[in-house]
């Protein structure tokens, strides 16, 4: 993989470029560590302002000593690491306990938010505008499934792995930053290997592949007007539907259908805007609340492979849809003075 273009800060700067300057053309690339580290796109964007707040308190230390790269993502490291101090793992609700039966599901009480891995719009932590080779890598990297394995791992072993083999940092390069040794570095790298192997993503297809942008065309069509048959053609057998922040999960297309059919039927009628979202497909879930308007209900991280949806992710988090960019309503009720009997 090739280094992201934002990795040209690391060494010297433009001399016509200020300080803070330089810190705002990081802070992509810093919140893609950040929340690889933590898991939660609000606990990214908190560690990477104290970053930022830290680095710019230090500035006149700082002093060129190291290079600039390599001094922030020390600060942010050492941020991630005192946020995980928890012994809290944010997971998703497949690694939480087994499948429901629809007829056996009971929703409970929500969870709280810290469980959870949680999602993060692209353009936060990719530049989808690079080399799409690039691009389809980095989107493998904030799968949710990727950052969910990513948080069996302690910090070290963590950081090196997304350093070394996201970010592509040299062995030396991470130990300079982890202030270790590079054998300590090449050990740790070997031993998140093996635990990952244990929490190896499943495969997905490319969403640059333009099946699966058909694929989530037929989705949209099929979820919008309420097409069950359509929409359980979509899915392969082995498909998950999972709602944060409730740890229910379903699996199969049958146990979809009679959950969309029964108490997921609170979706008819919704409108779904096409997102961005973990490296996936995705869509902003807006439930009608009156003719002609819809209001925020869900983040949808839509994953697929081998030409059917795989993951039917709903996080039920309408506090999101601001981080996401997206609008607080939709609204097409007519105007009061289109209305019959007004003037």
């Amino acid at each position: 993989m090739q280094r992201p273009a934002s990795s040209a800060v690391q060494d010297a700067a433009p001399a016509t470029a200020s300080f803070e300057q330089l810190l705002e053309a990081s802070r992509r690339e810093l919140t893609g560590y950040c929340y690889r580290m933590l898991g939660a796109a609000s606990e990214a964007e908190d560690a990477v302002q104290e970053t930022m707040l830290k680095a710019w308190s230090r500035k006149d230390s700082f002093a060129g000593r190291s290079a600039l790269r390599t001094w922030l993502f020390r600060i942010a490291h050492n941020v991630c690491v005192d946020m995980l101090r928890s012994p809290q793992r944010r997971a998703r609700p497949m690694d939480l306990g087994p499948s429901t039966r629809t007829a056996d599901a009971v929703l409970g009480a929500p969870l709280t938010e810290g469980v959870f891995v949680q999602p993060i719009p692209d353009e936060r932590v990719i530049d989808t505008s690079g080399d799409p080779a690039v691009v389809a890598e980095l989107r493998d990297t904030v799968r949710l499934a990727f950052v969910a394995a990513l948080q069996h791992l302690p910090p070290l072993q963590r950081s090196a792995l997304i350093l070394c083999e996201v970010l592509r940092w040299s062995a030396a390069e991470v130990a300079e930053l982890l202030e270790v040794t590079p054998a300590s570095v090449n050990s740790a790298l070997q031993r998140a290997r093996r635990t990952l192997a244990d929490h190896a993503p499943a495969p997905h297809m490319p969403l640059e592949n333009p099946s699966h942008k058909l694929l989530l065309a037929r989705y949209l069509k099929a979820f919008e007007a309420y097409d069950m048959d359509l929409l359980v053609s979509l899915l392969r057998d082995d498909v998950v539907l999972s709602m944060p922040p409730f740890d229910l999960w379903l699996s199969g297309p049958a146990d979809v259908r009679a959950w969309f059919v029964g108490e997921g039927s609170v979706c008819e009628g919704g409108r779904l805007i096409p997102i961005g979202v973990n490296g996936a497909g995705g869509f902003a879930n807006y439930h009608v609340v009156e003719p002609g308007l819809w209001k925020p209900w869900a983040i949808q991280v839509i994953e697929t492979d081998g030409g059917r949806i795989v993951g039917h992710h709903n996080f039920l988090y309408p506090e999101m849809f601001e981080a996401f960019g997206l609008p607080a309503v939709i609204d097409e009720r007519p105007a009061a003075e289109d209305q019959p009997g007004t003037g």
